[in-house]
């Protein structure tokens, strides 16, 4: 797997004061906003059952933002994070079935001769065996190339075949990437943090709520921009890492603007066809 330097997480910070109730409209729910004193530290404590906490650092100033969850967030938040936490076993029929089908979405009509074949380097894998790429993101990674080939098959045959654009004469492998670029969302969203940090999370949450596949469109996006960005640097392998904390910062930018409501409102989602 391409070896990634993780973001380090901000510190959070105590000593709040409570300051004003009001709507943010962006999230379409009520907020609690309580300033920091910038010589406090510490860590905040929980603020009531349900409560997301979130905090950052405007001009020097410090403060956190507590988001009640709905129900349904609640339970697709759990589901999302159970389906994050399942290791990828090659002994287990339905993660045997999911190659399969990841292979079929992907060059139909084309018989795979095993599930460690010379075959799946075709796909970018770094090897025979593509069980053994899964290690740093899991099940969902397969997941996500799986729901990205059936859902955007034409996008993914283009970035699969390296096709529009100038490009590199020594190109991203096209499955591993898929896991960095997986391994790079569940860094970027913080799910499982016990107190999250970033307005980030706070706003996939309420578009979770619009759309339980949040999550593997997301992923679609992400690898589209990562393309984008690999081109218009014409970066070679060396630099997939930099692209890759240049498209986090994309994202993260398109997560924050007023209108996006859910995946399809980010400007990226109309490099998908």
């Amino acid at each position: 797997m391409l070896r990634r330097d993780p973001h380090a997480p901000p510190s959070l910070l105590a000593g709040y004061q409570m300051s004003s109730l009001f709507r943010f409209s962006r999230l379409k729910v009520k907020v609690n906003w309580l300033i920091a004193d910038d010589a406090a530290h510490g860590t905040p404590n929980r603020m009531g059952k349900g409560l997301t906490c979130v905090c950052f650092k405007p001009k020097g100033s410090y403060e956190r933002i507590c988001i009640n969850l709905t129900p349904l967030q609640e339970e697709r938040l759990k589901r999302l994070k159970h389906r994050m936490k399942i290791h990828f076993d090659a002994s287990r029929v339905e993660h045997q079935e999911a190659l399969k089908a990841l292979w079929s979405a992907t060059y139909p009509g084309q018989e795979l001769h095993g599930l460690v074949s010379d075959q799946w380097k075709e796909m970018g894998w770094q090897g025979r065996d593509p069980s053994t790429d899964f290690r740093g993101a899991g099940f969902i990674s397969l997941e996500n190339l799986l729901f990205f080939a059936k859902t955007f098959s034409t996008s993914f045959q283009r970035l699969l075949n390296k096709q529009g654009g100038k490009r590199s004469a020594w190109e991203y492998p096209f499955a591993v990437a898929g896991v960095n670029i997986t391994y790079m969302i569940m860094q970027m969203l913080d799910l499982n943090a016990a107190k999250p940090k970033t307005f980030v999370r706070a706003s996939f949450l309420q578009i979770l709520s619009e759309n339980e596949w949040a999550f593997d469109l997301l992923y679609c996006v992400a690898f589209m921009v990562m393309d984008k960005q690999w081109l218009e640097r014409n970066a070679t392998y060396m630099e997939f890492n930099d692209v890759l904390k240049s498209t986090r910062a994309q994202l993260e930018k398109e997560f924050l603007m007023d209108d996006v409501v859910q995946i399809e409102d980010m400007p990226s989602y109309s490099l998908l066809c």
